[in-house]
């Protein structure tokens, strides 16, 4: 009855109304509102501050820039092998496995397709048929920069307006095609290893997904956004545990692979926690 409540409850609130005005809110920089709104958060949320470049909870200008704080260096080890694909991200796995031709799993009895995931893309989504998926949660409690799991070259984005349903575990088992009907920021990198999508998915509340590249992405026009990076001007190449964006409030990213390109670590299944930089995955065979 009580999840019942809470699905219905989001499809009866205005989500992109309230999205944006707890987004104005999370910018504020009067200090009595942005103090207090941390203070309660940081509690609330059992948040590690000694893990923060900053633990001062008063130094930040505003909620946004407390939401999205930096870790102090050495906090996370990104692991070095080259054979390894490192987690993007601290949080938990809503879901990871093989793609079923272009069906991805999301919760028992629930799916959603590959080719609407990244925007309607055929031709991008046949690079990733039959391929890897990992569905990455992040909690409000986690530190919410997304890194690169290898080395990349971005490629193309797509940005894909959507609804701003929550992604939590209780909402990936009651509605339908969740991750692909939520705005959604698509950026598919070249590897080593062959192509690699990286998928930044809005959720209720979230104020902003911004990139290193370009700034903060959504929320923008309520249209979808294609641009290519395929000029020597407009390349942007990143490292292993670089950071590529970040979530203003809290979200999940999914990440693909193509087919036997990897193979993911046996310990990690649906619910477990991973963080940043600890390995994903091993790269296969000729892939390596």
């Amino acid at each position: 009855m009580k999840d019942t409540l809470f699905i219905l409850l989001q499809k009866l609130l205005p989500q992109h109304l309230l999205s944006r005005f707890v987004g104005r809110l999370a910018d504020c920089q009067k200090p009595l509102i942005k103090n207090n709104f941390i203070r309660v958060f940081a509690k609330k949320y059992n948040i590690n501050m000694e893990e923060a470049l900053e633990p001062d909870l008063t130094a930040y200008p505003s909620f946004n820039h407390f939401f999205t704080r930096a870790l102090k260096p050495g906090v996370r080890t990104i692991d070095p092998a080259k054979e390894a694909i490192a987690s993007p991200a601290d949080g938990a796995f809503s879901q990871l496995g093989n793609i079923d031709h272009e069906r991805i799993f999301q919760a028992k009895g629930r799916g959603y397709g590959l080719t609407t995931l990244l925007g309607g893309d055929t031709a991008l989504a046949k690079h990733f048929k039959d391929g890897s998926f990992a569905t990455i949660y992040l909690s409000p409690r986690d530190y919410h920069r997304v890194h690169m799991p290898c080395d990349g070259t971005l490629r193309q984005t797509i940005y894909v307006p959507g609804d701003l349903y929550s992604v939590n575990q209780t909402t990936a088992e009651n509605i339908d095609q969740l991750f692909a009907r939520n705005e959604r920021l698509v950026a598919i990198f070249d590897t080593e290893h062959g192509p690699m999508a990286m998928i930044l998915v809005g959720a209720m509340i979230v104020a902003g997904i911004e990139t290193v590249w370009g700034g903060q992405i959504a929320p923008p026009p309520r249209t979808p956004q294609h641009q290519r990076f395929d000029n020597q001007q407009s390349a942007v190449h990143l490292k292993k545990g670089e950071e590529m964006g970040r979530f203003k409030l809290g979200s999940t990213v999914v990440l693909l692979f193509g087919e036997d390109v990897i193979q993911w670590q046996q310990e990690h299944q649906a619910g477990s926690a991973i963080q940043l930089g600890q390995r994903l995955a091993t790269v296969t065979g000729e892939n390596a």
